[in-house]
């Protein structure tokens, strides 16, 4: 159902959601949220995970359909649209998800649904010389002759994603936390892109976690919380800290809270362990009640290690040392037995599983706790799970809710909490604040802090040097699959750090790595 505005002198925006509200059963997921993003501008949406910025854009996709309120688009405005309506009206999507099928040519890639034809047939050629056409027009790219989707790297891709939906000639463009998988160079190359768009007249609305991005880029900038439109600011005139204050409500002051543990005995001791070209030659320890930090650039052998310590890659040389008894992992579910737990990166696909609901991720790690024989003790499970929603604050309309339901920094919450039903010794945790919200760090490194209190090691793999420097006691720093160089985290900075990173140093510290060469920082 639709209707025209009213008529102003002032054209209309061009995209209004006014009184937005969606629930979820017993949850508010949006209480009459405003959004108004004006004609050739970027305006920025920020806020913590479980804010509603995800139930508003698929609101504004046609996926879910608001409870009550209308959504304006060019001054026509309509109270429910389907996903095929609101992209008929000049509204298209660039996901983080890369959703481009990985065997597709480029230029089939581009013309996927709208496909050049010669006869009945697809002409292919012709699609590929068009597309190297279009990505020279828009952005003075040359990509791979017959490049398929699959070797194309992050940044090549989501230009893929966008030339695409120029195609389609739209008026707005919605970009979710395009930047999550980019590395410097490749974000300041899309910013730099979102930047011409904007100037040849199209409006953008911009999603991120990073603030920095959201400082550099947005004309004006939404923040949500709790569901809720709490303020419209200038980031010219309002700073990253003030922004995050509204995310948050409170002062985020102490952003990496770190309790003070005295370390106990040794629990993991490396001696000259090496992996084929990956590492070599590795002396470490790691203590009871102590956080170590790990980092590297790419290829420095840091990943590779931190898999050795759960089985997943296989040492050829050197001894590992656990509880004072000489070890070897040979499989991950060897590991686990020892009491090793892994927080992997990618924790929708390693981390949790996304379709068991809340409380079945939660005790995953430990059903043996809740086993009578044979047979599973739900109350006991209904318990555990219901005590590590309460304590780890995480945000979920109940235990029975499915995992991927949830919000990323909560899922990130499950994904450390199901082995906290299993008190593992050692934490292995690889980049445990990537892709969550300032909130969410916060409440995850306070976690970490009581781990350690708890008298468990933890090894932090992070490319976030300020977050290293925070959380962690220590900080190891690899460069080209060697130790090469440690640092009390409370007496370093980060110009020392990346310069024994990149080997500029033989003695050094950190800040944020050319991460996976991802320098920008994430709140």
């Amino acid at each position: 159902m639709s209707s025209n505005a009213t008529d102003s002198h002032a054209p209309p925006p061009a995209l209004h959601l006014q009184g937005i509200h969606k629930r979820f059963g017993p949850t508010q997921a949006l209480d009459g949220v405003d959004l108004r993003v004006e004609r050739g501008s970027v305006h920025g949406l920020v806020g913590e995970n479980g804010a509603g910025k995800s139930t508003l854009i698929k609101v504004l996709a046609g996926i879910h359909r608001a409870d009550s309120g209308t959504l304006a688009v060019d001054g026509q405005s309509f109270t429910a649209l389907s996903p095929r309506q609101i992209e008929a009206l000049g509204v298209h999507f660039i996901h983080q998800e890369r959703l481009l099928p990985p065997s597709f040519s480029v230029g089939e890639a581009l013309f996927f649904g709208q496909e050049l034809k010669r006869g009945p047939f697809i002409h292919r050629h012709a699609q590929d010389r068009e597309g190297a056409r279009l990505l020279r027009e828009y952005f003075a790219l040359e990509f791979p002759a017959g490049a398929l989707v699959g070797e194309l790297d992050s940044a090549q891709r989501q230009i893929l994603q966008i030339t695409r939906a120029l195609l389609a000639k739209p008026k707005i463009l919605v970009f979710d936390e395009p930047s999550v998988s980019l590395v410097k160079r490749e974000v300041d190359q899309l910013l730099a892109i979102i930047r011409r768009l904007r100037d040849q007249g199209l409006s953008i609305l911009y999603i991120s976690h990073y603030l920095q991005e959201i400082e550099s880029l947005c004309d004006q900038v939404t923040v949500l919380r709790n569901g809720r439109a709490v303020a419209v600011v200038d980031p010219r005139t309002t700073s990253t800290a003030q922004i995050a204050r509204l995310m948050v409500n409170r002062e985020v002051g102490e952003m990496y809270p770190k309790p003070t543990v005295a370390a106990g005995d040794v629990l993991v001791e490396l001696k000259g362990l090496g992996a084929g070209g990956a590492y070599r030659d590795i002396d470490l320890q790691v203590r009871r009640g102590e956080v170590v930090g790990l980092t590297g650039l790419v290829g420095s052998g840091a990943n590779e290690l931190l898999k050795s310590l759960f089985g997943l890659v296989q040492p050829d040389q050197g001894s590992l040392a656990l509880h004072g008894r000489l070890t070897r992992f040979r499989s991950a579910r060897d590991a686990v037995r020892q009491g090793v737990a892994l927080v992997p990166e990618e924790r929708r696909s390693h981390g949790v599983a996304p379709l068991l609901s809340v409380l079945e991720n939660l005790t995953l790690a430990g059903l043996a706790r809740f086993s009578r024989r044979g047979l599973l003790d739900g109350p006991a499970q209904a318990r555990e799970s219901d005590r590590l929603i309460s304590e780890l604050g995480i945000k979920t309309a109940g235990r029975d809710a499915m995992v991927q339901q949830l919000s990323g920094g909560n899922q990130q919450k499950v994904a450390l909490g199901k082995w906290l039903s299993r008190d593992c010794a050692l934490y292995l945790l690889d980049e445990p604040g990537v892709g969550i919200d300032i909130g969410a760090k916060v409440e995850i490194y306070r976690l970490i802090g009581r781990l350690a209190e708890r008298g468990a090691a933890v090894l932090v793999l992070s490319s976030d040097l300020p977050e290293l420097i925070g959380i962690t006691d220590r900080i190891l720093v690899m460069h080209r699959g060697a130790l090469a160089g440690e640092f009390d985290a409370r007496a370093v900075d980060s110009d020392r750090l990346l310069a024994c990173a990149t080997g500029a140093s033989e003695s050094s510290s950190i800040s944020h790595l050319p991460a996976r060469e991802t320098a920008h920082v994430i709140v």
